[in-house]
């Protein structure tokens, strides 16, 4: 079974933000070894979520990871994309569907905070 990413973030206006995205998902890319790797946007900016979960399936996942690139559980880590998720289990029930937690819930992001603190006194 071909595992797949599928980098989930806001969208912006700004073209400069979602290009960072883009090159997020490329690094990722890189380092994780996964040979698919999308990225995908809630609202605002292309593609969609279900774009993002298309590419994946037509390059052949079996099991996708949603890596949520959001701070906190706010509505749209709550209930937005996992409702979107949910649509995608119900059109792909052969494919395992994996989300992660927002970013803001891991336990080494008080480090990295305290990091980019010690990096802005230089």
């Amino acid at each position: 079974m071909q595992q797949a990413l599928l980098l989930v973030s806001h969208g912006s206006r700004s073209a400069k933000a979602n290009q960072e995205n883009r090159q997020m998902a490329e690094m990722l890319r890189q380092k994780s070894g996964l040979s698919v790797v999308e990225y995908a946007f809630l609202e605002i900016a292309e593609p969609s979520i279900p774009a993002g979960i298309e590419a994946c399936v037509r390059q052949g996942a079996g099991e996708i990871f949603v890596l949520i690139n959001f701070l906190n559980s706010g509505r749209h880590v709550t209930e937005d994309i996992p409702a979107l998720v949910d649509k995608a289990r119900r059109k792909y029930p052969e494919i395992k569907f994996n989300l992660t937690p927002p970013i803001g819930k891991h336990s080494k992001i008080l480090d990295l905070f305290l990091e980019l603190v010690d990096e802005a006194k230089s």
